[in-house]
């Protein structure tokens, strides 16, 4: 697997930072977890926070300790072998071909998955040729390739790319030859552009 699409800087330091939603921060979780580069970054800019909060004065914190994310697994550790990254297994399960899903339209399907937190994680797949309808978004979405290829106006994505976009893109992804299955996580709702997916939208949870 070569991964060529990555986080962009700005991602990268808010998950390091941990203030990412937790639907972004969970793809982006499961991202760092297959890119060797991204842990990369991500260790180097936990070591840049850590030497800088120990050179502030220390203050008393009253209050329990904070929950980890319902994603887990330490950031710094690799993917297991497999289509399902580690901080997904306890959402998803460990096989890709064992998920439930549930159709949306002809060649897509969705699965919805639980996250404390704020955002909406949910997994897609696509046959062979298969458009997602045009849209944009009004905050940032993050689309990570699990199997398969997608493309849209920003390029191609294969297993282990991520798609890191904000509100300024709009797109009309198309799955590959093989079709597709991806994690995808946004902040706030999509904005379709055609008006029965959007009065479609309250049934299909997306």
């Amino acid at each position: 697997m070569t991964i060529t699409r990555h986080l962009d800087d700005a991602t990268l330091m808010s998950f390091a930072a941990g203030s990412l939603p937790a639907a972004l921060a969970a793809v982006a979780a499961a991202h760092v977890a297959m890119c060797p580069r991204c842990r990369q970054e991500v260790a180097f800019l936990e070591r840049v926070g850590g030497a800088l909060l120990a050179d502030l004065p220390e203050v008393a914190v009253s209050g329990p300790e904070p929950a980890m994310p319902p994603f887990g697994g330490p950031r710094g550790a690799p993917a297991p072998a497999g289509e399902v990254p580690a901080p997904l297994i306890g959402l998803l399960g460990s096989d890709l071909d064992a998920v439930c899903w549930r159709w949306v339209s002809r060649g897509r399907w969705v699965h919805g998955l639980p996250i404390v937190g704020s955002g909406q994680l949910h997994m897609f797949r696509c046959a062979p040729g298969v458009l997602i309808p045009e849209h944009g978004h009004q905050g940032s979405e993050l689309t990570l390739v699990l199997r398969g290829t997608l493309a849209d106006v920003t390029g191609r994505y294969g297993p282990g790319d991520v798609c890191d976009l904000d509100e300024e893109t709009e797109h009309t992804p198309a799955a590959g030859a093989d079709g597709c299955v991806c994690v995808v996580g946004q902040d706030n709702p999509v904005h379709w552009r055609s008006l029965v997916v959007r009065l479609a939208r309250p049934w299909h949870g997306m």
